[in-house]
């Protein structure tokens, strides 16, 4: 040997002696092994650059049980697509004894859906709502009487007992009543129809996406029902929106952003992939032990799209906004409603409350 170096006689080539490759062995397990240390102290300490980030935790409150109504943030969520844009989302049901603005404001979830006419509302009551998304556009609240009754025409329900929601459900009949000058006797409406099927109101309230579908599936015809909807009376208010609390907006307005695309995804995929669709949805409502159809959901979905897309029984009116956007115009009319109405006494300025646009 000579230099450190060793001639293999077989092939005159040079080899480094074992002590050497050993000392080499060594130096490369340590290197590898500061490389470890390194990534584990980055991934400990430097989490925004070494790793992915951890999804963030939110929850969407609902204002109902599940139901085809909701359908495109069931979807979201079993296709993962608030997970793709970040978000662990928790969805909250509603119903009768949960209203989503005060899941909002009692800090159980840090979004959650409304009409447009119930944002308006708690804004101007005091609650700091900021307005993300819109989702329906044209409005699906409708009159409902028997064709066979003597009431021919609105007007002719001055004195009569018609069956009315709560809340914001009283906007549009209420904005009607007075245009007509007419003073009906208002009865508290339940959940179901039966008080209008046993002939204890004259008229009742019904969604065209629900209640209409149901006294058809009750074995009415839709020649035994004279329905007045409200979007056909210059009463056309949008509905579904997506909402959260401005100090939200203002500590991660990413979150928001990230929630609001998951959602339009979501329901997109919804109108595209009707079947699948419906069973993630009645998944949803055996999970919480609510009455299942099919067939209502199905009517359900197709008029959701409907009401948010435009569709059947939307021409006639108006151009439909696109997914997600809340038309100038018709905040007006809602907030002028309002106040018109006295449910509030002043009107929340737009630029206030509409604040998709700043995401």
């Amino acid at each position: 040997m000579e230099g450190g170096l060793e001639t293999c006689a077989d092939s005159g080539q040079f080899r480094l002696p074992v002590v050497l490759t050993s000392m080499a062995k060594r130096m490369r397990i340590v290197q590898v092994l500061a490389l470890a240390w390194l990534a584990a102290f980055l991934c400990a300490h430097w989490p925004g650059e070494a790793r992915a980030a951890e999804p963030k935790r939110a929850a969407l409150a609902l204002q109902w049980t599940p139901q085809a109504q909701f359908a495109g943030f069931y979807v979201a969520q079993a296709k993962g697509f608030y997970r793709e844009a970040g978000v662990d989302l928790t969805i909250r049901p509603g119903g009768p004894d949960l209203v989503a603005s005060r899941e909002l404001m009692e800090g159980r979830a840090q979004f959650a859906t409304m009409f447009l006419a119930t944002g308006v509302e708690r804004r101007a009551h005091g609650l700091p709502l900021a307005h993300l998304a819109q989702f329906v556009q044209h409005s699906a609240l409708m009159l409902i009487m028997r064709a066979d009754s003597p009431l021919r025409e609105l007007k002719d329900l001055d004195g009569k007992r018609v069956g009315l929601w709560d809340n914001e459900f009283q906007l549009q009949p209420l904005t009607l009543f007075k245009r007509l000058g007419i003073h009906p006797r208002i009865v508290p409406q339940s959940g179901t129809l039966n008080l209008f099927l046993l002939g204890g109101v004259e008229a009742a309230s019904g969604m065209w996406y629900n209640e209409f579908h149901t006294l058809l599936s009750s074995g009415l015809d839709a020649a035994d029902l004279r329905v007045h909807f409200y979007r056909d009376l210059d009463l056309n208010y949008p509905e579904d929106g997506l909402y959260t609390l401005d100090k939200t907006l203002r500590a991660d307005p990413q979150l928001c952003k990230a929630v609001v695309s998951a959602s339009l995804r979501g329901w997109e995929y919804a109108f595209a992939h009707e079947d699948e669709v419906l069973d993630i949805v009645l998944e949803h409502m055996r999970t919480a032990k609510v009455p299942t159809s099919r067939a209502h959901q199905r009517f359900m979905l197709r008029r959701m799209r409907d009401v948010m897309l435009g569709g059947e029984g939307i021409e006639g009116h108006a151009k439909t906004p696109p997914l997600g956007h809340l038309d100038r115009a018709a905040y007006d009319r809602v907030a002028d409603a309002l106040l018109e109405q006295g449910f509030v006494r002043t009107r929340p300025r737009f630029e206030d409350f509409s604040r998709g646009g700043a995401l």
